[in-house]
């Protein structure tokens, strides 16, 4: 087992003893602090206080280390961005926020991305040496290979830009960019559903689409393109011309703007799906019936899916969450009427707990898993020995 392998168990949020490790590791006990000693020089694990004694000296425990490197987490949707600063367990240590427009193009959004990293590292009163690894995520499809968005809709002038490029010119750490609906199930997972292995989080805005988080590890496609539901054909919606070009699409008759619209031709003032929410939250039963429907249709998407890939828990986020029990009763109707009923019988439906958040922790938490994955951690012990036999030699 290598050393990364091993720091990865005292990833798990309790602290261990040596002779713990080597129980489970099956490493000698000499091995195993050897390998706890160079990750202590690396800063990632930590004493931790005392563990109880059986008899002559206490054994030492050890854990990983939350504060020995920052990452940040940055959300841009189409008409704002936000930043955290988090610690290696995802603490937030500080944010920022601003109204822009994703539209404005990838110079002047990211050049506020490098300005508020700049800020935000400052203002914790640490170095930006300190700084491990930044997360990104954007609204439209994205290549994760490279951090590249692709044909993005709302986007114009960001298809196939050099995220990662952009930001490593000013910070050379690693970027991890990906669309905002898969960071905000990482978010949601993180801050509230960390037993819970396999989930969807489905946003439901401007447009629909979901995260999907299958046996604890995020699905993206072969493409990057799982999860794109507002894309599904539903019955209700087969004349219904839809923005991809096709009829048919949930998107259609399901997202904000549709609703909006259906609103509006019922004689309720509603320009956009946040208007909608606002009008069910003061009582408008036009408004009600409407959302209601809404969560019948992608509840016949989500029962598809229920059956297909079968989470234990689906969260619903996105603007038009806001709508609570009214999107959530029409989605519930759908799901157990048309799903199979052992796929449903412990089946979670509920509404995302972390809101607003889900994202920033979501790209903090995609950050995080970088700079603490097997590999990365290796490759830093690796360098570390390196450099230990370049002195040895200098000295010599």
């Amino acid at each position: 087992m290598r050393t990364g392998e091993l720091f990865d168990l005292l990833r798990d949020g309790r602290p261990w003893t040596r002779a713990q490790l080597a129980e489970v590791t099956g490493l000698a006990r000499s091995t195993v602090t050897t390998r706890i000693d160079t990750l202590i020089r690396l800063g990632l694990v930590a004493p931790y206080g005392g563990a109880r004694s059986t008899g002559g000296r206490p054994p030492a425990l050890f854990a990983l280390n939350p504060s020995a490197k920052l990452v940040v987490g940055v959300d841009i949707g189409a008409t704002h961005a936000r930043a955290a600063l988090t610690d290696l367990d995802g603490k937030i240590l500080g944010e920022a926020d601003a109204q822009i427009e994703v539209a404005a193009g990838p110079e002047q959004v990211l050049g506020w991305v490098v300005d508020t990293v700049r800020d935000l590292v400052a203002a914790s009163n640490r170095q930006i040496t300190d700084l491990a690894a930044i997360g990104i995520g954007l609204p439209g499809p994205v290549e994760h290979s490279t951090g590249r968005p692709i044909n993005p809709p709302i986007m114009p002038g960001w298809d196939r830009y050099d995220v990662p490029g952009h930001l490593r010119a000013v910070y050379p750490v690693p970027v991890l960019v990906d669309n905002d609906v898969n960071i905000m199930a990482l978010g949601e997972r993180r801050a509230h559903l960390r037993d819970v292995d396999d989930l969807v989080l489905i946003k439901v805005a401007t447009g629909i689409g979901a995260g999907i988080v299958s046996g604890g590890v995020l699905q993206r496609g072969a493409r990057g393109t799982a999860g794109d539901l507002g894309h599904v054909r539903v019955r209700r919606a087969d004349d219904v011309l839809c923005r991809c070009g096709n009829t048919g699409c949930l998107e259609a008759v399901a997202a904000g703007p549709a609703l909006a619209a259906a609103v509006r031709e019922q004689g309720e003032d509603a320009k956009t799906g946040g208007d909608v929410v606002d009008l069910v939250r003061g009582g408008s039963l036009v408004a009600m019936a409407v959302v209601r429907q809404a969560g019948r249709d992608i509840g016949e998407v989500v029962a598809s899916m229920t059956n297909l890939i079968n989470p234990s828990v689906v969260v619903i986020g996105g603007q038009l969450a806001g709508a609570g029990e009214h999107l959530l009763a029409g989605i519930r109707e759908s799901v157990y009427q048309r799903s199979l009923p052992l796929a449903t019988e412990h089946l979670r439906i509920v509404t995302s707990r972390a809101g607003g958040e889900a994202a920033v922790l979501g790209a903090s938490a995609l950050a995080i898993e970088h700079v603490l994955s097997p590999d990365v951690v290796e490759a830093a012990c690796e360098a570390l020995a390196a450099a230990d036999a370049a002195a040895e030699a200098a000295r010599s």
